[in-house]
């Protein structure tokens, strides 16, 4: 939910709610047929948890909260992107920076949707529909861009935003991130960073225990906080559980 432009000017959005009820509500408004696919709590990383969580599952949304290691290890990934000889292939990825402040629970949902494109089946002519074959060719920073003036999906994420069950605090310390598998690649997408992350190889049918591996990851670098949700975006009527 932290905005990745510090510039006091820059827009601000309520914060979404961790919450796949408001979340499903907010997507199948905006163009996900119900019958596609749907969010989904993950209650924990035991194989008899994750295996709760009804399959194929097409993208993992993380929400953590922002401490000063969680800062730390950005800046070092950062830092070694730019001087990294070796650039991985992203091209594949649907991918956008964020410049919205609270904006970080949409962006997560379109990182989501957006690369499973050829998996789900988007209402024609839907605000989704439009969004994605819009911004296809755009690069992350045009993408951000175009969602920033995009007043269609501002109210939408508004009224999403008030539809919770809990009073949007007025400091938000909380991100969320999404995992995809890409082209045989867990990939971290994370709007405040400047591409997206490789975690190594991954495909449809083991994306939620490769991308449980890397969360619990971090949520051991802040041990005393209890501020963690995992959400699974998964295919309905597909081999479920």
């Amino acid at each position: 939910m932290a905005t990745a432009d510090e510039s006091p000017s820059a827009k601000r959005w309520l914060p979404l709610e961790a919450n796949p009820d408001v979340m499903n509500q907010f997507v199948w408004g905006l163009g996900l047929p119900v019958e596609e696919a749907e969010f989904y709590d993950v209650y924990g990383f035991d194989d008899e948890l994750l295996d709760m969580v009804p399959k194929p599952v097409l993208a993992v949304i993380f929400l953590f909260p922002i401490t000063a290691e969680t800062e730390a290890q950005r800046l070092l990934e950062e830092e070694v992107a730019r001087s990294s000889e070796k650039k991985e292939s992203t091209e594949k990825v649907y991918f956008m920076k964020q410049t919205v402040g609270n904006a970080c629970g949409t962006v997560g949902i379109l990182h989501a949707i957006g690369n499973v494109s050829s998996q789900i089946k988007l209402n024609d002519g839907s605000f989704l529909d439009r969004f994605f074959k819009s911004t296809s060719e755009m690069d992350p920073m045009e993408r951000a861009v175009y969602l920033e003036k995009d007043r269609e999906l501002e109210v939408a994420h508004s009224v999403a935003a008030t539809g919770g069950d809990t009073e949007a605090p007025a400091q938000v310390d909380t991100h969320f991130i999404c995992f995809s598998c890409v082209d045989g690649n867990l990939c971290e997408l994370d709007g405040r960073k400047s591409r997206p992350v490789l975690h190594g190889p991954s495909s449809p049918d083991t994306l939620l225990q490769d991308a449980s591996k890397v969360i619990q990851q971090m949520i051991q670098r802040s041990p005393n906080s209890l501020n963690f949700n995992v959400i699974a975006l998964s295919r309905k009527g597909v081999g479920l559980t």
